[in-house]
């Protein structure tokens, strides 16, 4: 007698974005999905999307997310080891403190595939890092250029992965997933250049605010910005922007065309794009604004993965009980 076919539920991978300080949003994304009843089998990431695929995949998303949240300005301050070769920030810091957070167990050890995304500055070409320790495979990911220090590993010199691969969603297929759920945390920054602020964005920190950050940045940097300069008159050009400004919108715009590029070619099951394009660069203090917006962008398609079959459509309401006959 011919057998019948033995249907498994399909495979899912979660390709977690580069983002900088926006990626906090992908453990909203995760919390969401979670309570959706949506377990991802596979988990990657580039940049800071490798750190937050890492809390997950070690297990450890709960206290990383309690760190996070926790996280002050003086706390980001703190984890700046300022270098003067190679990029701003050596990172040593924040990889003493990712140790203590995710197992010291290698990545192939782990109950389930993850992987992250680096750059090899010397060919160009796209590293998928696969095995070995899970910090150091992380720290090449977000070796961010002109930010952090790239690293050398295998007699490669890695960069941010983020570089040629955003939003890895082929590295996710290559781990096993059938269906694969990208988050993509730049995709409304180019707009952010054209168009005011949405009024759903939070408002502005205030000036003294946002200067005071800055300033602690700019010394730490040994000022390679002028500050305090008078006020430009009436008709003259605007200002330009910072050094770290600068970097930090090149790198945004390179990292939307080729997303968009890489997603025509392999497009994902499912996207979930948080409204992020008002945080900068180094907002990593701003956790639960950008959890919470993961968290809102993932409740947004889940009526496109119940179309999957990936969760059960909510339930129709009952009818309305019918009136008793009148006396």
């Amino acid at each position: 007698m011919p057998t019948s076919p033995i249907h498994r539920r399909p495979r899912i991978g979660l390709a977690l974005g580069s983002g900088s300080a926006r990626g906090w949003a992908h453990i909203g994304v995760l919390r969401a999905l979670l309570e959706a009843g949506i377990k991802p089998d596979v988990v990657c990431g580039a940049s800071v999307g490798a750190i937050v695929g890492a809390a997950y995949a070690t297990g450890q998303l709960d206290r990383f997310e309690d760190w996070v949240r926790g996280m002050d300005r003086r706390a980001v301050m703190s984890l700046m080891d300022f270098n003067l070769s190679g990029g701003m920030l050596k990172g040593g810091r924040l990889v003493a403190t990712l140790r203590e957070h995710f197992d010291a167990q290698p990545i192939e050890a782990l109950a389930m595939p993850f992987a992250a995304v680096a750059t090899a500055l010397h060919t160009g070409d796209e590293v998928w890092l696969r095995s070995g320790s899970v910090t150091d495979a992380v720290r090449a990911s977000f070796a961010l250029p002109g930010l952090f220090t790239p690293v050398w590993q295998d007699g490669r010199l890695l960069a941010d992965g983020g570089l040629v691969n955003p939003v890895p969603v082929t590295l996710a297929r290559a781990l096993g997933a059938d269906w694969v759920i990208a988050v993509d945390l730049n995709h409304d920054k180019l707009a952010r250049y054209f168009h005011d602020t949405p009024a759903s964005a939070p408002e502005p920190e205030p000036p003294e605010a946002s200067a005071g950050w800055m300033q602690s940045l700019q010394q730490g940097l040994g000022a390679l910005w002028p500050l305090g300069k008078d006020a430009p008159a009436p008709d003259a050009e605007p200002p330009l922007p910072s050094l770290l400004s600068v970097v930090s919108d090149s790198i945004n715009v390179m990292q939307v065309r080729i997303t968009r590029s890489r997603m025509a070619g392999d497009p994902p099951e499912a996207v979930v794009a948080p409204r992020l394009a008002h945080m900068a660069l180094l907002d990593f203090h701003r956790a639960a604004e950008a959890i919470d917006a993961g968290r809102a962008a993932t409740r947004e398609i889940l009526p496109q993965l119940a179309e999957l079959g990936l969760i059960s459509p909510p339930a129709a309401p009952a009818p309305p009980a019918p009136n008793p006959p009148s006396a």
